[in-house]
């Protein structure tokens, strides 16, 4: 286990050479650190710290605001690929060789974009409730979903109706969630602007401008990749995730029963597992069938692909 748990961690600062003064939080060792970006509105308190301390059990976990977000300095761009730069500037200033990228729906498209500009930086990625740039039907949020998470006042209900499947399971884990979310006291993060919230939903817009096009940018990826959802996710549907799991080179997803877009804090233990079992396979070097595949032909791969797609039990 950690020596330190997430809810407890201080805030950490950094200056990275665009001049931002970058908020981060940091607990856990490994050689390749786990580097988290998070989601649209989101800071460093929006993350559980039940998934973070299971992450961080076994490797390095590294969660920042990115720029204008929370207690990090400036003002936060409006376009995907500018947060994607902001980010590699704080990996820089961090003086990181190599990462492994965690993005999580906003955070899971600057994740991809990261992968596109500086490959040679990441070793795997694990991208949670995502999409690929262009997809159709992807243009903004429905107006339910956007008014539940996008009003200028923060909206508990609608956050749960958002994050956590209508069913009573479901909701219950939610409101377990966010009783460790939101129940930190101490060193509590800034809270994000309306300007970050304002900003981040004109890049989430641009991403989902209808271009058959932009879906080819992803075939360029090439490190290993694990793409989630839950199966009830009103954000980003889990057909956006498959559709970005099959344009992707080599990719396997998993699909989390009865839950939405926070499966991930819903389901933590079993994330958390899944997780590290595929940063696991990439490390002092073990293989996984996916590795196999990579070796082989693109038609081998594929079909290994569809192979792993499944809904997690």
């Amino acid at each position: 286990m950690t020596a330190v748990a997430f809810a407890d961690a201080s805030i950490s600062r950094v200056t990275a050479e665009n001049g931002i003064a970058y908020a981060y939080r940091d607990l856990g060792e490994s050689e390749v650190p786990l580097v988290l970006l998070q989601h649209f509105r989101g800071n460093l308190d929006n993350w559980d710290p039940a998934l973070v301390d299971e992450l961080a059990a076994a490797r390095r976990v590294i969660a920042f605001d990115n720029a204008g977000v929370g207690a990090t300095s400036g003002s936060t761009p409006n376009t995907v690929e500018r947060m994607a730069h902001d980010a590699i500037a704080f990996l820089e200033a961090m003086d990181l060789q190599c990462v492994d990228l965690f993005g999580f729906s906003l955070g899971s498209f600057v994740a991809q974009e990261i992968a596109l500009i500086r490959p040679d930086l990441l070793r795997r990625v694990v991208l949670a409730s995502s999409a690929p740039q262009g997809a159709a039907g992807m243009h903004g949020w429905a107006p339910a979903v956007i008014g539940a998470v996008g009003a200028p006042e923060p909206n508990p209900e609608g956050y749960l109706n958002v994050f956590f499947a209508p069913t009573d399971t479901s909701r219950e884990a939610g409101g377990q969630a966010a009783g460790r979310i939101f129940g930190r006291t101490t060193n509590r993060d800034e809270p994000t602007t309306w300007q970050t919230r304002q900003a981040q939903y004109d890049a989430v817009c641009a991403w989902g401008i209808p271009n058959h096009s932009m879906l080819q940018r992803v075939t360029a990826i090439q490190v290993p990749v694990f793409v989630a959802n839950g199966d009830s996710d009103p954000m980003i549907l889990p057909r956006y995730s498959h559709l970005l799991a099959g344009l992707l080179p080599d990719a396997r997803i998993t699909i989390y029963p009865d839950s939405a877009h926070g499966f991930l804090f819903q389901h933590h233990t079993r994330f958390a597992a899944d997780v590290d079992a595929f940063l696991g396979e990439g490390e002092d070097g073990a293989g996984g069938p996916d590795d196999d595949a990579a070796k082989g032909s693109s038609s081998e791969l594929r079909r290994r692909q569809r192979r792993s797609d499944h809904v997690a039990e």
